[in-house]
């Protein structure tokens, strides 16, 4: 099989590719990927709790034992279906801070400066409250304000104006700070993927083509030149060559493991896994970062704030009935609907936390089941951590999952941040306005108290927020994998395009940043192509 273009994996980024490169007609694209072409669930935002952990439409892979975590081997999902990670998420759209992308321009990748990006963040959005200069209107996702309300949500705003942190109606606008309504990616009531968005209305184009259900193995080399792909698909090894380039879009954890099985990455670790190695990069699986999410809870005294009351026994039918005659209730829920960004210290230029507000309380953030007892959550992490770990693959099969090492809190600035980061959420809950609502402080609990207990309660039981980036890392030559128009250093005709190229973690969920990537991706490999 002959093609202009090979898309590998059809996540947030790789669906953008696929669609902008096949619109004119003039490039033959094939996209593979590993997962099924659908999940009846995947449609329902509540479908984020359900497919969390379900091999169905998920990688579920598991990251090492290591003292950030108090040598805990703790989860890590990934989307394995048309749409990736986009069709499992939590539907959170965040942009993050222009700071994020002024970083990444002033570290040598000139380009990705905010007033840059701002276009392709434009480009894919179709916002309901319109076009303002800042937000899109008409783009392939659709975002809107989480529509549940509350009085609890109403307190939490109050909460927030006591401690000093204003409402912001939008904090993908023109500042971030603030207590905030989330904006979702739901249109009608469905999830906004970008298998919706964008590959479903592109597979209808004759130069397309999706194959579903299969492993790409490798990429095929010939000198420093990619020129296709080596896949498996029912049992059976297969070839496509790329006349013009291979695009790998299978995101943070599988991209690096498949540059490595091609031979690309640190050489005395590829001929130790019995891999040839074809050429030597430092960077490929390094700079690894994901936000660690320590959920302190609150127990509720009222009934009827929370969806703990409002879900078990009988109303859940009547969330159903609610979800199917509306679209709103419980079915139709983000994993947040409230966000907060916050400074630690007064003196910091923009926010370094952000939080996620849930009015329910579980028992394992795992598997996400409603405890009996009303309750609420407060998920912190870090905007921008420091800390660094490394994806490698443990072997040369490629049906091996990669050893994933997080680090986390590994440096001072983190623990630092975290720690101050959970006093802020104590003052929040526990300001006046919360009074009528707020029992007794669930976890970490009230006799947590000082850095030390408080440090060691994080490493015993903190999660990802499943935010992992940089493992193939954009950047000059040294010590980085792809340069500013994410082009693999040293190797022709093949480009990253996914969460890997960050070169630092941005300030929110990552998904609306990797639907950007792909849509500047997208604009670089035309350009490229004439």
């Amino acid at each position: 099989m002959d093609f202009d273009y090979i898309v590998v994996g059809a996540g947030s980024a790789g669906c953008v590719v696929a669609n902008r490169l096949t619109a004119s007609g003039k490039h033959s694209v094939l996209v593979l990927e590993a997962g099924k072409a659908s999940n009846f669930w995947s449609q329902f935002p509540i479908s984020f709790a359900l497919l969390l952990d379900d091999p169905v439409a998920n990688w579920r892979f598991r990251s090492e034992p290591e003292k950030g975590t108090a040598n805990r081997a703790i989860p890590v999902p990934r989307g394995k279906v048309l749409g990736g990670s986009s069709a499992i998420n939590g539907l959170v759209y965040v942009r993050g801070q222009p700071l994020d992308y002024d970083t990444w321009a002033q570290q040598g990748n000139r380009g990705w400066d905010f007033d840059t990006v701002k276009h392709f963040f434009r480009k894919l959005e179709d916002f309901e409250r319109g076009d303002d200069g800042i937000r899109g209107e008409g783009g392939p996702i659709h975002v809107s304000e989480c529509k549940d309300e509350s009085p609890l949500y109403d307190a939490w705003i109050a909460a927030g104006a006591e401690i000093g942190v204003p409402y912001n109606d939008d904090y993908n606008g023109a500042t971030q700070e603030g207590m905030c309504k989330t904006q979702t990616t739901i249109h009608n009531g469905k999830r906004a993927s970008a298998a919706a968005g964008y590959l479903r209305p592109a597979m209808k184009r004759p130069n397309l083509r999706v194959e579903t259900e299969v492993l790409v193995e490798r990429v095929l080399l010939e000198g420093k030149r990619a020129v296709g792909v080596e896949y498996s698909a029912n049992g059976q090894r297969m070839t496509a060559r790329a006349g013009r380039e291979v695009i790998l879009c299978a995101g943070a954890i599988k991209s690096p493991q498949v540059l490595e099985l091609s031979g690309i990455g640190q050489a005395d670790r590829l001929r130790d896994l019995g891999i040839e190695a074809h050429h030597d990069l430092w960077g490929v699986g390094e700079s690894l970062r994901d936000h660690i999410a320590p959920r302190m809870k609150w127990k509720v005294t009222q009934q009827n704030v929370t969806f703990n009351g409002k879900v078990n026994g009988l109303g859940l039918g009547w969330q159903m009935l609610r979800y199917a005659f509306t679209r709103r209730g419980f079915l139709g829920m983000p994993s947040a609907p409230m966000l907060a960004f916050m400074r630690t210290r007064e003196e910091m230029e923009s926010p370094d936390i952000q939080l996620h507000l849930v009015p329910f309380r579980y028992d394992d953030p795992n598997k996400r089941r409603l405890g009996k007892e009303p309750g609420m959550i407060a998920t912190i992490y870090q905007c921008r951590p420091e800390s660094m770990g490394h994806i490698h693959a443990k072997s040369a099969d490629p049906n091996d999952h990669p050893a994933i090492n997080f680090n986390f809190l590994d440096a001072e600035l983190d623990r630092r941040c975290i720690l101050d980061g959970a006093q802020k959420v104590r003052d929040l809950m526990n300001a006046s306005a919360l009074d009528a609502y707020r029992g007794v402080e669930e976890a970490p609990g009230e006799h947590i108290q000082g850095d030390d207990a408080m440090l060691d309660w994080i490493r015993r039981t903190a999660e990802t927020t499943y935010h992992p980036t940089g493992t193939c890392r954009m950047g000059p030559a040294d010590r980085n994998v792809v340069d500013e128009r994410l082009r693999v250093h040293g190797i022709a005709g093949l480009r990253v395009a996914d969460a890997s190229i960050m070169p630092t973690l941005i300030s929110g969920n990552t998904n609306a940043a990797c639907l950007m990537i792909g849509e500047k991706a997208s604009d670089m490999i035309l350009e490229d192509a004439v």
